[in-house]
C-alpha cells in the first residue's frame, strides 16, 4: 500500500521514528535554547556521554534478540574498570595488558552468565541479577573498597583514549561508530547473526534446523560482558579516575537504549543502528531537561515514559505486520 518498498522499509522501522524524535526535540531546543544547546560544544558533550552507554547497549541487543536479559552489565561495568585502575595502580601494569586483564575479567562474568543460562537452563533474569550482586561484591573485594586516580606508565594512553579527541569528536564516539557498524554487519550478514534472530523467533525450531543454540546463546552473554569492559576502560580514561560506583544504576539505560531503538524484549527484533539512536535520544532528552531547567529528578520519569510509549509502538506496529 502507498509508497515505495524503501519508505515503507524506514516508516515501518522504530529506529526511524526514534531519529524522526531526535530531530524534532533538536528543533524545539534550538529554537528555544539555541544560544546553549546549538553548539559545538553541547554535541562534543551530547555525543560523548551516550557513547558509554550505547556501546554497552550493543551487546545487550544481542542479548535481548536471542530472547533473553542481562541485567548485570552495570556490575561487570565496575568490575572491569576496578580490574584496570588496580592493575595499573597497584602492579603498574602497562595499559595494553592491564585493558586485556580487565576485558578477560568482563568475558569471564559473561561466559559464567553464559554457561548457567544455556548450559543448566536457568532464567536469564534471575541469573544476571546474581551477576548484578557478585560483580559488584568482587569489584568491592579486590579493590578493598579504594579509588584509583593514578595510573602509573599508561596513564597517558589511557586518559588519550578515554578523553582524547580526533577532527572535534571524542574517541569514544569514533569506537562506538566502528563497533555498531561491526555489529550490524554481523547481525545481518554473517551466519551467527542469523542464528541470533532464529533462536529469539523460535528457539525450538532453531534447535531443530541445526542451530548450535547454547553457543550462540554463551556468545551473546560474553559479547554483552566484553562490551561493558570496553565502555568501562574508555569511561575511566574520560574520568581519569574509577571507583567502585563505576556503572552503577548503568543496566536501566543500557536496556532502555535497545529497546527505544526497536529491540523486542520477546526476542527477534531489533539491531545494532536502533540501539545507536536509542541511546542517543535518551542523551538527548536529559541534555535537554537540563538546559531547559528542568529539575533532574524527572529525567528518569521521561525515559520511563519512553521506554513504555517505545513497548506501546513496537505492540502497534506487530498487530499491524499480523
Amino acid at each position: 500500500m502507498g509508497g515505495t518498498p524503501l519508505a515503507r522499509r524506514l516508516t515501518g522501522s522504530q529506529a526511524f521514528w526514534v531519529f524522526i524524535a531526535i530531530l524534532l526535540i533538536s528543533t524545539v531546543m534550538t529554537i528555544t535554547e539555541g544560544e546553549v544547546f546549538f553548539t559545538e560544544q553541547n554535541f562534543f558533550n551530547i555525543t560523548r556521554n551516550f557513547s558509554f552507554t550505547a556501546i554497552m547497549a550493543l551487546g545487550q541487543t544481542a542479548v535481548i534478540i536471542t530472547g533473553g536479559i542481562d541485567l548485570g552489565v552495570g556490575s561487570v561495568m565496575g568490575l572491569a574498570g576496578i580490574v584496570l585502575g588496580l592493575m595499573m595502580s597497584d602492579y603498574h601494569l602497562g595499559f595494553g595488558l592491564s585493558a586485556l586483564l580487565a576485558l578477560l575479567a568482563a568475558a569471564a562474568a559473561g561466559l559464567v552468565n553464559g554457561l548457567l543460562i544455556a548450559g543448566l537452563g536457568l532464567s536469564p533474569f534471575v541469573v544476571t541479577l546474581g551477576m548484578l550482586s557478585i560483580g559488584r561484591s568482587l569489584a568491592l573485594a579486590i579493590s578493598n573498597n579504594k579509588f584509583f586516580y593514578q595510573f602509573g606508565p599508561g596513564q597517558h594512553t589511557l586518559l588519550e583514549l578515554g578523553g582524547g579527541q580526533s577532527l572535534g569528536i571524542a574517541n569514544s564516539v569514533w569506537i562506538l561508530i566502528l563497533l555498531t557498524l561491526v555489529m550490524a554487519f554481523a547481525l545481518r550478514y554473517t551466519a551467527w547473526g542469523r542464528h541470533v534472530y532464529a533462536i529469539g523467533g523460535n528457539e525450538q525450531a532453531a534447535r531443530l534446523t541445526g542451530v548450535r543454540v547454547d553457543l550462540i546463546k554463551v556468545s551473546v552473554y560474553v559479547l554483552s560482558s566484553v562490551m561493558a569492559g570496553i565502555a568501562a576502560i574508555l569511561t575511566v580514561g574520560w574520568q581519569g579516575s574509577v571507583t567502585n560506583a563505576l556503572g552503577l544504576t548503568y543496566e536501566l539505560k543500557v536496556i532502555a537504549s535497545s529497546v527505544i531503538g526497536g529491540v523486542n524484549l520477546m526476542g527477534g527484533e531489533g539491531g545494532a543502528i536502533g540501539t545507536f539512536v536509542g541511546s542517543a535520544l535518551i542523551e538527548l532528552i536529559r541534555n535537554s531537561l537540563i538546559l531547559a531547567g528542568v529539575d533532574p529528578y524527572w529525567q528518569g520519569t521521561f525515559v520511563g515514559l519512553f521506554i513504555i510509549f517505545a513497548v506501546l509502538l513496537e505492540r502497534i506496529r506487530g498487530r499491524k505486520n499480523n
